[in-house]
């Protein structure tokens, strides 16, 4: 279920990849530890975040080998339900993830560990997670569960369609890359043509960049052999939503 939500106004900070509303309490950091290194080999290692808030509200970090987050276990009673009236949910309680800022080149090992975290923390609470990036809800039921060694970038992006512009064109869109460190990608095309297979193409486009981890340059021409496809990229914008703008470049193939 894909909804648009305007996020809440919190305490300055990087913004989440992902926020948890719980059905219950939260999980003890012991609990989701021993979750994930029964779920992906561990050992997950949870600590507290030098110079954080004491008390129950503190930021923890969690590792992996060489990948890092940000957990908020149970947030501030003001930001749980600055959250819960922000995404019309039931869930009085809520934690959150965070990520440091990486290279795309690294980012795509973060996102997934953030991921696997989120989904923990939805399966051992029974609540809903909220993929900020492409506002999208996740129950414990729709949660992919995959290899530790294999990566979907459909997991984590998604393409959308929109009504007509000014101009009577259909606008088609990624949400999601900006979890890499890359812009979004937006094309158009007439109104009355399918749609799906714009859809896809789209889909298989933003999975390559992924896996190039660069933005396409502007003015530039970007064969992608592995789909049988050459990017042209038109031009870049800033669009403005919520509290943080979001960077699209225009392509067209």
């Amino acid at each position: 279920m894909k909804i648009r939500r305007k996020a809440p106004k919190l305490s300055p900070s990087a913004p989440p990849l992902y926020v948890v509303g719980y059905r219950g309490s939260p999980p003890a950091p012991e609990e989701l530890a021993v979750w994930f290194d029964v779920e992906y080999g561990g050992p997950l290692r949870i600590q507290p975040v030098t110079g954080a808030p004491s008390g129950q509200s503190s930021h923890l970090r969690a590792t992996h080998g060489p990948w890092e987050a940000t957990l908020s276990l149970l947030l501030p009673a003001a930001d749980a339900e600055a959250w819960q009236e922000s995404l019309a949910w039931g869930h009085a309680c809520a934690g959150q993830i965070s990520l440091p800022r990486a290279s795309p080149g690294k980012a795509v090992d973060l996102v997934l560990f953030a991921a696997r975290l989120a989904r923990g923390l939805t399966l051992l609470t029974g609540g809903t997670a909220y993929d900020l990036r492409t506002q999208t809800y996740l129950n414990p039921s729709d949660w992919q569960d995959r290899p530790l060694t294999q990566f979907a970038a459909q997991d984590h992006i998604s393409v959308e369609q929109s009504d007509a512009d000014a101009e009577g064109r259909e606008r088609f869109y990624t949400k999601g890359l900006a979890k890499f460190g890359l812009d979004e990608l937006e094309l158009f095309r007439p109104m009355g043509l399918p749609g799906r297979p714009t859809l896809e193409r789209l889909t298989d486009v933003a999975e390559e960049i992924v896996r190039l981890g660069q933005s396409p340059k502007v003015g530039a021409s970007l064969p992608l052999p592995n789909i049988g496809l050459t990017l042209s990229v038109v031009k870049h914008r800033t669009v403005p939503t919520g509290n943080d703008p979001v960077a699209f470049r225009e392509i067209s193939w």
